[in-house]
């Protein structure tokens, strides 16, 4: 059995020692997906020199079992359906439309406390390190990606801690380049596969997100400490 990770934290540092191809490269940022993959993406940013900003997603529950996934919206009114799980599971348009405007309200606010005024970066042209703590179907990421091809994106490298071999594979054919840390046979829990597994709150991701900013000038050089 593949190691542990000790927290997100760790996961981090682990990610940076398979991209280090991307330290301190011009044009290249770290996306993070909230709120689990901010702290991730804090440490890879840090390690890297690269600058950290967000990739707002929210998965759409199905409605009698919210823990399973239907789709996913994104910001610039992205929408990704699983159409296969919403005929086999008989889900209405109604129920559909009900989930997509509830999650759409949280994604709003939370693309206001996040950014807390600093503006969204410009990605156009840019190589976009993709992260995020774990995938298990990939609806999410899968709607992060339209988000950044839609802005423009040179590049997206999904990076990741853990994955199921499933969603590597369908994500595979959209992204440029995908490295996840762990990629065990069957991914039941992207828990699991951490000593220390918290919710991330809406505290830590912000404080997350203005130390980085804080650094920023540091990235950029290879000597940057």
């Amino acid at each position: 059995m593949e190691k542990l990770f000790q927290d997100r934290r760790d996961a981090g540092r682990r990610l940076a020692r398979r991209l280090q191809q991307y330290k301190a490269a011009k044009d290249c940022l770290v996306v993070a997906l909230p709120r689990g993959g901010v702290p991730v993406g804090f440490e890879l940013a840090r390690i890297l020199h690269l600058p950290l900003d967000l990739c707002l997603v929210r998965k759409l529950g199905v409605p009698f079992q919210p823990e399973l996934a239907m789709g996913a919206i994104a910001s610039g009114n992205v929408v990704v359906l699983h159409d296969y799980l919403i005929r086999d599971l008989g889900i209405t348009r109604h129920q559909i439309d009900h989930e997509i405007e509830l999650e759409s309200r949280e994604l709003a606010r939370r693309e206001h406390l996040y950014r807390d005024g600093r503006p969204a970066q410009d990605l156009s042209g840019k190589t976009i390190l993709l992260v995020d703590d774990g995938i298990a179907t990939g609806s999410t990421t899968e709607a992060a990606i339209r988000v950044l091809r839609a802005q423009g994106v040179a590049r997206i490298v999904i990076a990741v801690a853990v994955a199921s071999p499933a969603a590597l594979q369908r994500l595979s054919h959209l992204a440029d380049e995908v490295v996840s840390v762990l990629k065990p046979p069957a991914l039941s829990s992207v828990g699991e596969w951490f000593n220390d597994f918290l919710q991330v709150d809406d505290g830590e991701v912000t404080r997350l997100l203005a130390e980085s900013h804080l650094l920023r000038p540091s990235f950029g050089s290879p000597n940057a400490k």
